[in-house]
């Protein structure tokens, strides 16, 4: 697939995941609780349970997830600049901690939570305005029951790597509802 049709494929991604999220919210913690990762994203992206205030803040979005996965999209632009002229490094790294804590989050049973323990990130070359849209694709390593490892690209339309991490995610129980 060349880049052009791949771009044309990202961008109706993103007019259909916008189209589909709810507004920014908190879940309580009975939605948490009650939900299996994967029932969770599903409801989150119907609409039935709200997004996350940081990808709006951020202006990122989920487009793809299945157990153990997980894709969101953005386009950087110059509102996350640093003053030296290049994306922030704080945008790739929350993207890829977002990609990687929810790919393992999927794989989670109900009444389970987890929170990033530890984020290693290497960039690879600078993102700009220029850049366009990106993933970050975060996909599970090793799951048990108290730790969750994953690893997370970010990339654009034409597979060029920008910044990879990986994450180490303690798993815990969730407090009742």
């Amino acid at each position: 697939m060349s880049a052009q049709d791949t771009l044309a494929q990202w961008q109706e991604a993103e007019r259909l995941a916008r189209a589909r999220l709810g507004g920014p919210g908190v879940a309580t913690l009975a939605q948490l609780s009650e939900r299996a990762g994967l029932q969770f994203f599903e409801d989150m992206l119907a609409g039935k349970l709200p997004g996350a205030p940081i990808a709006q803040l951020m202006d990122f979005f989920p487009v793809e997830f299945d157990a153990g996965r997980f894709v969101f999209q953005g386009t950087p632009g110059p509102q996350h600049y640093n003053p030296i002229g290049s994306v922030h490094g704080g945008y790739a790294a929350t993207l890829l901690d977002s990609c990687v804590g929810c790919a393992v989050h999927t794989m989670l049973p109900p009444g389970k939570g987890y929170t990033t323990l530890e984020l290693k990130v290497n960039y690879v070359r600078p993102l700009t305005a220029k850049t366009g849209p990106i993933r970050a694709e975060g996909k599970v390593i090793s799951l048990t029951t108290q730790i969750g490892i994953a690893e997370g690209r970010i990339v654009d339309t034409q597979g060029k790597l920008y910044a990879y991490a990986t994450t180490t995610c303690l798993v815990f129980p969730m407090p009742a509802g």
